[in-house]
């Protein structure tokens, strides 16, 4: 199944504790075919988040806080429209990514909290494009 993968983490979060993130993410779901990894554009010089990417081959997609704003997402966080001035970044960027509604999340919005002590959010979306 193709899909779009959004992501959010903290600002210096380590490769692995991506890479962890996304190991656990697909292990509750099953093998999935990647077809762009999505984020906010205030992670898109993210360290970890361009090194995922080029590791897996994955185009990434980023965009501005006033696109991810626009779409409705299921767990909507206080934190993140706090920080980020949107209500989530992982759902949304899936969600956009794929050109899919909520009810194509495959999986919402998982947290995972590495060895770093740092977070990463991922969500996944069918894809619809």
């Amino acid at each position: 199944m193709e899909v779009a993968m959004g992501i959010g983490c903290d600002r210096g979060a380590a490769f692995g504790t991506l890479e962890a993130a996304l190991a656990a993410a697909l292990a509750l779901i099953g093998p999935v075919d990647v077809r762009w990894l999505a984020t906010i554009d205030r992670k898109g010089d993210e360290p970890a988040i361009l090194a995922l990417a080029a590791a897996r081959r994955w185009p990434l997609v980023i965009y501005p806080a006033t696109a991810l704003a626009c779409i409705e997402v299921p767990n909507p966080s206080a934190q993140v429209l706090r920080h980020l001035g949107v209500p989530a970044v992982a759902e949304a960027a899936a969600l956009l990514a794929a050109g899919a509604d909520i009810v194509d999340l495959l999986l919402e919005k998982y947290k995972y909290r590495g060895e770093d002590g740092k977070h990463v959010t991922l969500s996944i979306a069918a894809w619809r494009r």
